[in-house]
């Protein structure tokens, strides 16, 4: 069996690096790597040079205008591998990362895809989310965790049987984010099994706390938040899932200022900023649905 890890990347370079080194140094060659290089420069091609190096299996192509889904449904068409994987280009994996999910999918026949863990993320949890199948009904009703992108390992029959990642939807796009759970729902939907497997770990940077994010400002929070308004006109959810993402972001943003304020555990600065991100949550979500529906059905 063999993975094909499909890199798309804009904007970066030394973190595209540290990928690769984690790349090589892995303990399982079986995989190749395709880069989808979205910059009007050449800032990947020493990154590249690298992994070429070092003997790994690279490709190097090209993709414009920048579109995190259209980039990742091309490396789908250019795979071989049987077992895909979507690494962001600031990511990272451990050694055994690629034995460990090749291992996991020959031990688990049954799964066509597994959502690895994110390790820092599971380290901010007080109760990350267990091994074992994923649940439909759970996951529209947003209460099964999460699986972002960089967690996926997918069998390629089932990723082209589902026709990729919805090109509408993540950076990019006017709907910016969302790509992975609307892929996760479709598959859940077609009766596909998926499953946690927390061995198989993944790196990445990881903020509980929205108004720490790099970049992440009202507009960005905003883009972002429009991928999941869409999801609940898409996939039919149910209303109190659409008004409990509409309401609590702010609601929560504003609550827990009050009560850090009243510890006098936060600035009053970084309370408005989060109520601030809260309230972009939810216009974006409100824009995404109602857009979806008059627009996208």
């Amino acid at each position: 069996m063999m993975l094909t890890l499909v890199l798309a990347s804009v904007g970066r370079s030394q973190e595209v690096q540290r990928l690769v080194a984690s790349l090589v140094a892995q303990s399982c060659r079986d995989f190749e790597l395709l880069v989808i290089d979205q910059n009007p420069d050449d800032r990947l091609l020493p990154a590249v040079a690298a992994a070429f190096a070092a003997g790994l299996a690279v490709s190097h192509l090209r993709l414009s205008p920048p579109s995190l889904s259209a980039a990742r449904n091309l490396g789908i068409r250019m795979a071989v591998g049987e077992v895909l994987a979507f690494p962001d280009d600031d990511c990272w994996y451990e050694p055994d990362t690629v034995a460990s999910a090749l291992q996991a999918f020959a031990q688990q026949p049954h799964y066509s895809g597994l959502v690895a863990q994110w390790v820092e993320q599971s380290a901010a949890d007080p109760q990350p989310p267990a091994a074992g199948p994923l649940q439909a009904a759970q996951w529209r009703r947003f209460r099964d965790g999460q699986a972002s992108s960089i967690c996926l390992f997918l069998r390629a029959e089932l990723v082209r049987d589902l026709g990729g990642f919805d090109p509408r939807l993540g950076l990019g796009c006017w709907y910016g984010a969302g790509e992975e759970t609307d892929f996760v729902l479709r598959a859940l939907a077609a009766h596909a099994a998926l499953g946690r497997c927390p061995q198989v770990q993944v790196h990445h940077a990881f903020w509980p706390d929205a108004v720490t994010r790099p970049g992440l400002d009202f507009q960005a929070q905003r883009s972002r938040a429009r991928g999941t308004g869409a999801l609940y006109c898409k996939h039919r959810l149910g209303w109190v899932v659409a008004v409990r993402g509409l309401v609590a972001p702010p609601l929560k943003a504003l609550l827990k200022a009050l009560l850090k304020a009243r510890l006098r555990a936060l600035s009053t600065r970084r309370g408005w900023q989060g109520i601030s991100l809260g309230l972009a949550t939810s216009l974006g979500r409100l824009e995404g649905a109602l857009r979806w529906a008059w627009c996208e059905r």
